[in-house]
């Protein structure tokens, strides 16, 4: 399977069990791969890896090739703040990589792979084991995944680049599921977008004035009202005509 110059398929790699699905898939099957954290072990043909201020030094590789790149805070933060921020577009790696991705290659699909954040399953929650579940700690920007997600997807469908996830079973992403062989036929489908709530959402991230250019967020916590985050977060979940209380999505097309 081969994909059109002009359609640029990237993938994003978490670290939840069923990342491994990716070990056997054709390389040529995307345009570039977007390891977060410790995904970069999964293939050794990663494209690029992404991760925090505070990721262990002695997790990273030891080598890399020429064509793979290290994705810093001095990167991610700056295309976040081209979508409004890191506090807006929820301050957990899948979205960190997700906006980055979206405002650095221009992918005409971002197809999610290990980042469903789902952490009710018994047993390992990640690939590598029991590891920390980042998006699960307290956090003001972090209140409702789901709708942190539907962002992601609006935001992108105006760059004309669809939202996939590839991962089976729940998630707390809203976009829709897709096998990996139908992404070569993906195309932008808008899915449900109210231009008038998206305009309006991104009027109350103005007036709220949660913008925070340097990415700390967590350094102004204080600041931070939980009800008009709540109020941000349905506006949002409205815009991709989602309901108020939507919790993890479950794939249509199981194994």
């Amino acid at each position: 399977m081969s994909i059109e110059a002009e359609h640029r398929i990237v993938l994003i790699l978490g670290s939840a069990p069923d990342a491994v699905l990716c070990r056997d898939w054709p390389r040529n099957a995307v345009s570039d791969i977007v390891a977060i954290n410790n995904a970069w072990r999964l293939r050794s043909d990663w494209d690029y890896l992404i991760a925090p201020d505070d990721f262990p030094p002695d997790r990273f590789p030891e080598t890399r090739t020429a064509n793979q790149h290290l994705i810093t805070s001095a990167d991610y933060v700056p295309a976040n703040n081209r979508f409004g921020g890191v506090f807006y577009a929820g301050g957990t790696m899948a979205f960190t990589a997700g906006y980055w991705a979206l405002a650095t290659l221009r992918p005409t699909v971002m197809a999610f792979l290990g980042c469903d954040m789902v952490y009710t399953r018994p047993g390992a929650t990640h690939f590598y084991g029991s590891g920390r579940p980042d998006p699960l700690r307290r956090d003001p920007s972090l209140r409702s995944l789901e709708a942190k997600s539907a962002r992601l997807m609006l935001h992108a469908q105006r760059l004309g680049c669809a939202c996939v996830r590839l991962s089976f079973g729940d998630s707390r992403l809203v976009f829709p599921h897709m096998r990996l062989e139908d992404l070569k036929d993906r195309r932008h489908v808008d899915a449900g977008t109210q231009r008038i709530l998206f305009d309006q959402a991104k009027e109350r991230e103005d007036s709220l004035g949660y913008h925070t250019p340097s990415g700390r967020y967590w350094e102004a916590s204080d600041a931070y009202r939980t009800d008009e985050v709540d109020e941000l977060d349905r506006l949002w979940l409205a815009a991709a005509g989602l309901g108020a209380e939507a919790g993890p999505v479950r794939s249509e097309l199981m194994r």
